[in-house]
């Protein structure tokens, strides 16, 4: 008897320190740099963004944040590289509105709900509905009732079938009962170009790049998506005080997940710091010179976000007969 309970302690000791292992490691998460995926380009707006994100982590955590520009195939490289990472903490993503968007339209190797966990948003980034002056409308009543009196009439431009814009000018169509005509463009640039030149009447642009056209009279704002007025443009109304209701949130949402699985202490931990960060005057000011609103949510609201999103665009998609190739 005195054996076997010498056993049982034996055992019940060796659990334990097994046990012991995985919680000192969180405990002393991080032990190592952490990698920070970005799926977009260097040299765009999102890069210097990660790396003042990553010099904060940098400098609470204790640790590098090592930033990993991973581009391609509309976000979904770096987003699958995330995905196939191992879920230790020691790698986290930037997202936008591609996470959950491009599976809708193309066959992507991952689920945008099941392989990720959530950490935190810290920014909204919301489209505003410019119109060319050559449109007899002020408000976004009488360009309902211009566009509505000539169906297929109004062309819309987008920087490219399939993103957010493609899909806010289509919700746009099925909530105010018209019919505009979608004219593609392979970048913003150039759509920007047409239409202050009135080879496209309207076009959905983020706010940063429409605010000097706005400022100068060559562009009409006409309404923001979103919840509240962006507060770049807060003179401009939300489609919702515009008399257009059920227009819900089709611009991006930015923020960082990790892959499934990663411990939930880690993803607290993180999550605590984002919130920090944004109340840092700096890292607002960077967002707002990029049109963005910061925005912080907790894991558990950004993980309602995705699905919301989620449901929103592929009931667009439907509608609209959306249809892409990989």
């Amino acid at each position: 008897m005195k054996a076997f309970n010498a056993m049982v302690r034996m055992l019940l000791v060796g659990v334990l320190m097994g046990l012991a292992g995985p919680v000192a490691a969180q405990q002393a998460y991080p032990s190592k740099p952490i990698r920070f995926i970005v799926p977009y380009a260097p040299g765009g707006t999102t890069t210097p963004l990660a790396r003042l994100i990553g010099q904060k982590l940098t400098e609470n955590l204790g640790q590098p944040v090592l930033i990993d520009n991973r581009p391609g195939a509309g976000t979904m490289l770096g987003t699958d590289a995330l995905a196939k990472s191992l879920p230790d903490g020691y790698t986290i993503m930037m997202a936008g509105g591609t996470l959950i968007l491009a599976p809708l339209l193309f066959k992507a190797p991952y689920d945008p709900i099941k392989d990720f966990a959530p950490i935190a948003t810290f920014a909204t980034n919301e489209l505003v509905l410019l119109l060319n002056p050559s449109v007899p409308a002020n408000n976004l009543k009488e360009f309902i009732a211009y566009a509505q009196s000539r169906p297929g009439q109004l062309n819309y431009a987008t920087p490219g079938a399939g993103g957010t814009a493609h899909l806010a000018h289509e919700l746009l169509n099925l909530l105010a009962g018209i019919k505009t005509q979608h004219i593609p463009y392979k970048g913003g640039s150039q759509a920007l170009t047409d239409l202050l030149g009135g080879q496209v009447q309207l076009y959905f642009s983020n706010t940063v790049t429409a605010i000097p056209h706005i400022n100068a009279g060559r562009l009409k704002a006409i309404a923001t998506t979103g919840k509240t007025r962006s507060s770049v443009l807060p003179r401009v109304p939300t489609f919702e005080e515009a008399g257009l209701s059920g227009l819900p949130r089709v611009g991006g949402i930015f923020g960082i997940i990790a892959p499934a699985g990663t411990p939930k202490p880690i993803i607290d931990r993180l999550s605590v710091e984002m919130g920090k960060y944004l109340a840092l005057s700096d890292l607002q000011q960077m967002l707002m010179s990029q049109g963005m609103t910061p925005y912080i949510a907790s894991p558990e609201q950004y993980a309602a976000l995705l699905k919301e999103g989620t449901a929103t665009y592929a009931k667009i998609i439907k509608a609209a007969n959306i249809k892409m190739e990989n």
